[in-house]
């Protein structure tokens, strides 16, 4: 009986912290709300501040990588100038 007195009690105490966490989060999402709220009140464009914000995450080499992909797909559809060879 005691074991699920100990269960009850730890059970408790993860749902509480997880709602406590939840509230955080709440308010840490309404801080950021502000922020871009500040930022496009300033003239930034929002969109592109989170494209910005989601590169900044990237280790470089993944960013490598994702941009040379998304320049050969774009020049695939004609989307950027084909380069010509030396000497042509």
């Amino acid at each position: 009986m005691s074991d699920n007195l100990v269960a009850k009690d730890q059970l408790k105490s993860i749902v509480e912290r997880i709602e406590r966490l939840e509230e955080e989060k709440k308010a840490i999402a309404e801080d950021i709300k502000e922020v871009f709220g500040e930022a496009k009140a300033n003239g930034f464009d929002t969109k592109v501040l989170r494209v910005v914000l989601r590169i900044r995450k990237q280790d470089l080499a993944e960013r490598q990588e994702q941009d040379a992909v998304r320049d050969l797909y774009m020049q695939a559809l004609g989307m950027l100038p084909e380069f010509e060879a030396e000497g042509e």
